[in-house]
């Protein structure tokens, strides 16, 4: 398979940006505290703009480098993600002892002992600091604020846990077929993005369509229905 000569964020986000970048992207709800955040695609580009800057610049990595994500299906989860694709770095999603970097929630700083750098999300709705890091642990929310929100890449590595951004798009577009997804849909989903397959199918799949995501965490059965109606939601993750 010929390897695309762009980052798997450029793949996924051009392509949006150019057709709607005002239009909800990401709508993430988190039944047990009640919050709902929507983010454009442009404001989601942006987000990942600031991560990548703070990899690439706080950090210092670049293209090639290993980051682990260690966070749930959020919406800060797919600004991260992004922005390590756009940094060019692969993204594993486990605590691997040959990463440069872990990006984690609090409750699982411990996992990333013996990962050089570690920086902390606290996935506060009003982006609320970590408090009470441990010594040589960034806060993410303070960090990234501070970075630019354009990024240049410079170079292109691995995608997902060894798989090249080329494959991982076209797993991307075939799971997105599979399930019946086009541009034009809103698609509810509950389901964790831990793995590899679960990220393609739930996040990434989304995105290479073009398609718009509503995320929910602690789903309320109760207001599926409501939600479905209010959300315009067309299309399920199966």
């Amino acid at each position: 398979m010929r390897e695309l000569n762009e980052t798997l964020t450029d793949a996924v986000l051009d392509p949006i940006l150019a057709r709607d970048p005002a239009g909800p992207r990401i709508t993430y709800y988190d039944d047990a505290t009640g919050a709902r955040i929507e983010l454009s695609a442009l404001t989601l580009a942006n987000w990942a703009a600031k991560t990548a800057n703070m990899i690439r610049d706080e950090f210092g990595l670049s293209s090639g480098a290993r980051v682990a994500v260690l966070l749930p299906a959020h919406w800060q989860t797919a600004a991260v993600l992004l922005g390590c694709w756009w940094a060019g770095v692969e993204v594993v999603l486990h605590a691997d002892p040959d990463a440069e970097l872990a990006l984690v929630t609090a409750d699982r700083i411990d996992e990333a002992d013996g990962i050089a750098e570690v920086a902390a999300l606290s996935l506060d709705p009003m982006g609320m600091p970590v408090r009470d890091l441990p010594i040589g642990v960034t806060d993410y929310a303070t960090s990234v604020r501070v970075h630019g929100d354009q990024f240049h890449p410079r170079g292109i590595g691995c995608a997902l846990d060894g798989t090249s951004v080329s494959a991982v798009l076209d797993e991307a577009r075939k799971s997105a077929a599979r399930q019946g997804f086009t541009a034009e849909d809103r698609v509810l989903s509950t389901a964790a993005w831990d793995t590899p397959a679960e990220l393609v199918d739930g996040l990434v799949a989304v995105l290479a369509v073009g398609a718009s995501l509503v995320q929910v965490a602690n789903p309320d059965p109760a207001a599926q229905e409501r939600r479905i109606t209010s959300e315009r939601v067309t299309a399920q993750r199966r």
